[in-house]
């Protein structure tokens, strides 16, 4: 072995246990966790590993625990949403960077497709996932009850429907969010409120849906109530069809940006101007809110922190604790649209 193929050979730890001068049973208990280890060695070891460069075996590591060291990011969606809703890549972002600070990777799985749900759901099961930060979760959704039969560790984004007290989560305070939405609309002065909703199998597309029919009261009116999927398309379809059945609302709480932004071509193609004639509210703020023309007024979610709270929950529920539940408050965010 020459000198060049010496230097790049990987520390062993067996050379780690010398410099530290402790057996190498020893060293490793210190890098599973440092259980049954003195001080002073554990001091000694931690020492020796920085100065030889020392980096462990995940694959020798999870043989020993039983662990992969990795989380699984599942979107239950199909795939072009994850590249058209700005949400979606600011979670993963998030998430990424959150588990970085920890040294653990995390694997992007798209299951939208019957077919990639059970794909999905044999390689998770199987354990080649520490657990799940389960994204979109629709009502009724296979895989959640498959990764609780296998016992799998999952944190859901959002209240997972039919699921409460099973799958811990982290969410939006969505019908809170919803509800000042509605009451700055009416603020303004409007009085024929509309909204676009999201799906009504989504706590998102429910609970802010119930928010806005609260701040509503007795004022609420069913045709006022268009649904839409979250997609642009969806927003500019609910819009058009709210035009037709009521030529002369005048305001509008649409439950995501991009259906918002959806929404607002279809006022702008049927000649009414934003906010002189139809004020526009959303809810998200995942940057496109700003982009877009006139920009949008609407209902911040606090992306990052949602993000870090589902890493922090998944990563208790790996370590044994009972899965919890956190709702975080949102904030109305004031821009040109309304």
């Amino acid at each position: 072995m020459d000198h060049q193929q010496a230097a790049r050979k990987r520390p062993t730890i067996r050379e780690v246990a010398a410099a530290a001068g402790v057996s190498r049973g020893t060293v490793s208990r210190v890098i599973n966790g440092g259980h049954w280890v003195s001080p002073e060695a554990l001091a000694a070891v931690n020492e020796a590993i920085r100065a030889t460069g020392y980096a462990a075996n995940q694959h020798a590591r999870s043989l020993v625990t039983g662990r992969s060291n990795s989380v699984a990011f599942l979107l239950t969606e199909p795939q072009h949403l994850l590249f058209e809703d700005p949400n979606f890549s600011i979670l993963l972002r998030g998430a990424a960077e959150a588990l970085a600070k920890r040294e653990m990777p995390l694997l992007l799985m798209v299951a939208g497709t019957p077919a990639e749900r059970a794909r999905i759901t044999a390689y998770v099961t199987a354990g080649h996932v520490d657990g799940v930060l389960l994204i979109s979760s629709h009502q009724g959704n296979p895989m959640v009850s498959a990764l609780l039969r296998a016992g799998v560790p999952t944190i859901a984004c959002g209240i997972p429907l039919g699921f409460e007290g099973k799958v811990g989560y982290v969410a939006a305070d969505d019908a809170g969010g919803a509800r000042i939405m509605t009451r700055h609309l009416l603020e303004l002065g409007r009085t024929r409120v509309a909204t676009i909703t999201g799906p009504l199998d989504t706590s998102g597309g429910t609970l802010r849906l119930e928010g806005y029919r609260a701040e509503l009261g007795d004022r609420f009116d069913e045709t006022l109530v268009a649904h839409g999927d979250y997609t642009r398309d969806s927003g500019n379809r609910a819009m058009r069809e709210l035009l037709d059945r009521h030529p002369d609302l005048d305001a509008v709480f649409v439950a995501s940006d991009l259906m918002a932004s959806g929404a607002l071509v279809a006022l702008r193609e049927n000649g009414r101007r934003v906010p002189d004639d139809v004020a526009v509210g959303g809810f998200d703020d995942n940057g496109l809110a700003a982009n877009v023309h006139p920009a949008l007024t609407t209902m911040r979610q606090p992306f990052e922190r949602i993000s870090a709270e589902m890493v922090r929950l998944l990563l208790e529920v790996i370590e044994g604790q009972d899965p919890a539940a956190i709702t975080v408050p949102t904030s109305l965010v004031l821009r040109d649209s309304a």
